[in-house]
């Protein structure tokens, strides 16, 4: 030790002894981390001795990596790491001006104006936003140069600051909806004036936040398009893990139920390429929704459908892994994973699209079982008994088999959906495939023909683009939807008044 302590000593540009370069480094470095200046030692006495000679820099890495490490790209670097373990350097945190070989500090350019223009931009936030008083002043303090990146925990302070992740910003309003592990209440932000939706999910003492709420979490923080519904906030406390989500006046179940579930059939277009479209950016980045059913497609006063309820979504892995057959609501379940499968990929979705496509355009259910069996009796019935010409393999599947399935022959669909053109024929007829690998995927199904109306500029909208913003596209009136001119008390009086009413009309 006394001769890598001679040997260091000498290499120093400054005339300080080693014990107090090496104490004020452990003092500078000792904020972010305990362990930083034993790994740092152990790199820097581990160097050729030709790099010793040259610098001292400051740099956090694990001995492990300390022999196949390019000292020759550091030499000259002072690098600095966050207590996250990113470098702030990278992340724009540490100065563009280096005082010294063991000390770093962070420049600031005071002299600029900040707007809360930019600070919306640097952090991401919406630009109605209401920032604390004073908060324009404070944050030009602390933050580094805009010509650099923030680091990940400054961030995280800064938006702590405005009032994100605290409870008392938001405020509760009416209940909207009550499951096994959440409650839904309809909010207002007190920082945009906003309403929101508030997702209260207990937290069990022993079990903690349950799995569907930490995969929605981690699925929606990276999803972020026009049809996929956002996550605004996420506030932890002892007894509750609350979601704040934008805030959607009704889901589709909702829409049709207001529409006597005759929708008009440019509507039901307009809302299965939204559908196709949130799905197709889920796919790209191999997310399975896992469970598509109306209850789970949220409108806007505008129009915008989005996808919600996250909770049994999952990233699809490579190479292909097993997963639980015990997904997706019974009615929009498709067929491969009603009889036990497990390998599925993104065409579990499809058929849930095909299945929620059908009840948009006839106003009813496509496949109402009340249990599996039920369920392929009804899916049998209208597209057929399966056969190896149609699904080779089905006739060895143990599975299969044991319902002994009577020999239905499938039905045009059209008989069952009239309001339904060829295109739209020819589109369901590809969503609702016995074989997963044979059901369209959701990129190639937004280019079927029977969305040639909307125009070529649909196809190439950008993620966050909302189909509203192409010209001519706009909702229709619903055939079903009950004109206003007739008072709501109607709808109390009996139906056998009604009809006395309308026989002495006559």
């Amino acid at each position: 030790m006394k001769i890598i302590k001679r040997r260091l000593s000498m290499t120093l540009r400054s005339a300080r002894p080693v014990d107090d370069s090496l104490s004020e480094l452990a003092e500078q470095m000792a904020l972010d981390e305990p362990s930083t200046l034993d790994r740092y030692s152990y790199v820097y006495f581990n160097m050729p001795f030709k790099h010793q000679q040259r610098s001292l820099p400051v740099f956090m890495l694990n001995p492990t990596d300390a022999s196949s490490f390019d000292y020759e790209r550091i030499v000259h670097e002072n690098v600095k790491m966050g207590s996250d373990g990113e470098s702030d350097q990278a992340s724009g945190t540490s100065s563009d001006e280096v005082q010294s070989p063991v000390r770093v500090r962070m420049r600031n350019n005071h002299h600029r104006r900040i707007s809360n223009e930019d600070i919306n931009k640097r952090l991401s936030l919406p630009a109605d936003i209401r920032l604390p008083e004073g908060y324009l002043e404070k944050f030009a303090m602390n933050s580094p140069p805009f010509d650099k990146p923030m680091s990940r925990r400054l961030r995280r302070a800064s938006l702590s600051e405005i009032g994100f992740g605290k409870l008392e910003t938001y405020i509760k309003l009416d209940k909207l909806g009550e499951g096994t592990y959440a409650t839904v209440f309809k909010g207002r932000s007190k920082l945009t004036d906003n309403l929101v939706a508030l997702k209260e999910i207990r937290l069990e003492h022993e079990e903690g936040a349950p799995c569907t709420a930490i995969r929605e979490v981690s699925l929606l923080k990276d999803l972020k398009h026009a049809n996929i519904v956002t996550l605004h906030d996420i506030i932890h406390t002892d007894k509750c893990l609350t979601l704040v989500f934008e805030y959607l006046e009704k889901d589709l179940k909702q829409y049709m139920d207001d529409c006597g579930s005759i929708m008009s059939v440019n509507n039901v277009k307009i809302f299965l390429f939204q559908l196709l479209r949130g799905l197709a950016y889920c796919h790209r980045r191999k997310v399975l929704h896992r469970d598509l059913k109306p209850q789970n497609l949220l409108i806007n006063e505008k129009g915008e459908l989005k996808l919600a309820d996250f909770g049994l979504a999952r990233a699809k892995s490579v190479p292909t892994k097993t997963y639980s057959n015990e997904v997706v609501t019974l009615w929009y379940r498709p067929p491969d994973v009603l009889l036990g499968s497990t390998e599925y990929s993104t065409p579990i979705d499809m058929w849930g699209v095909g299945c929620i496509f059908y009840e948009m355009i006839t106003g009813r259910p496509l496949f109402p079982g009340s249990t599996v069996e039920d369920e392929l009796h009804l899916i049998f019935r209208i597209l057929g008994t399966p056969t190896e010409a149609t699904w080779p393999g089905i006739t060895t599947s143990e599975e299969f088999k044991t319902y002994n399935f009577p020999l239905y022959h499938p039905e045009p669909l059209v008989n069952h959906a009239p309001r339904i053109d060829n295109d739209g024929h020819d589109l369901l007829s590809m969503l609702l495939q016995f074989e997963a690998k044979k059901r369209v995927s959701a990129e190639d199904a937004l280019r079927h023909s029977y969305f040639s109306s909307f125009g070529e500029q649909v196809q190439t909208l950008a993620d966050t683009a909302s189909i509203f913003s192409v010209k001519g596209i706009q909702l229709q009136k619903d055939p079903g939807k009950r004109s206003s001119v007739f008072p709501e008390s109607i709808t109390f009086i009996h139906a056998k008044q009604i009809k006395m009413y309308l026989l002495y009309k006559k």
